[in-house]
């Protein structure tokens, strides 16, 4: 099972927005994946069309790890009502949901226990003793503070998102030399996964800079491809619909 963090130490970068692109594309490929809300806006709950049955939010289940039920208050995303594998399985695409109430957690003085609260969770990830999950992605606040610390601990990588703009760049050099502090003290097998050059325009000469600018400062690190800014994808996250299967982009993909 991977356990994957999108992270970003500078907020309205689209780490939210790549969090529902991968959540999209591992549904599309049949990966039986997990998405952990983490961040107390829970904008990636909303936008993975989650309607709860009675299940606690993230938040409650890290405030008591080891009596936690995972397994019991996942939700299905909604985007499943209208997707099935080509050979008739049911596809696998849950939601630890999110909620203001994982603010508690987001504070700089966590000890060593409460960052491993997380991890104490996902320990009995194990859908009702049926296969766990492939792939875990967690949606991390856009700060350095405890829930981000928490799911770094809980993760085999972090994949980083940024802007090719200069505050961004300076925010990823930042969150790149935190991962490493963190990785001496908290995580030695935590490694950096890669950077997303997120909401590219092709036609800005600034963006252009910027990219050379990444690809020189981060070398392989940088990922390609880079997204393009999406007109659409406004329309995309408020109708709670999978990029994938969107139709513009569907048959897109499909040639």
């Amino acid at each position: 099972m991977q356990v994957v963090s999108i992270s970003s130490l500078k907020g309205g970068v689209g780490k939210t927005s790549v969090t529902l692109g991968l959540a999209s594309a591992a549904l599309a490929a049949g990966i039986p994946t997990l998405v952990i809300d983490l961040d107390p806006h829970a904008d990636a709950t909303t936008g993975l069309g989650v309607r709860a049955a009675g299940q606690v939010d993230i938040g409650r289940l890290i405030k008591s790890p080891r009596r936690a039920n995972l397994a019991a208050n996942v939700v299905p995303s909604g985007w499943l009502a209208a997707h099935q594998h080509d050979d008739g399985t049911a596809p696998v695409l849950d939601v630890a949901m999110g909620s203001a109430f994982s603010g508690i957690y987001d504070r700089p003085d966590l000890g060593r226990r409460d960052l491993r609260r997380l991890a104490a969770v996902l320990s009995n990830a194990d859908r009702d003793g049926t296969a766990p999950y492939q792939l875990v992605l967690i949606d991390c606040p856009p700060s350095l503070n405890g829930l981000t610390r928490m799911a770094w601990t809980a993760s085999s990588r972090v994949l980083l998102v940024a802007e090719p703009g200069l505050f961004s760049v300076a925010g990823t050099q930042r969150t790149l030399r935190a991962i490493e502090l963190f990785r001496s003290e908290f995580a030695p097998a935590l490694v950096p996964a890669g950077i997303v050059a997120n909401r590219v325009r092709s036609g800005s000469s600034e963006h252009t800079y910027r990219l050379a600018e990444m690809k020189t400062m981060f070398g392989d690190l940088l990922l390609s491809p880079t997204i393009p800014e999406q007109a659409n994808w406004q329309q995309i996250q408020g109708a709670a619909h999978p990029i994938h299967q969107w139709p513009s982009i569907a048959g897109h993909l499909r040639r």
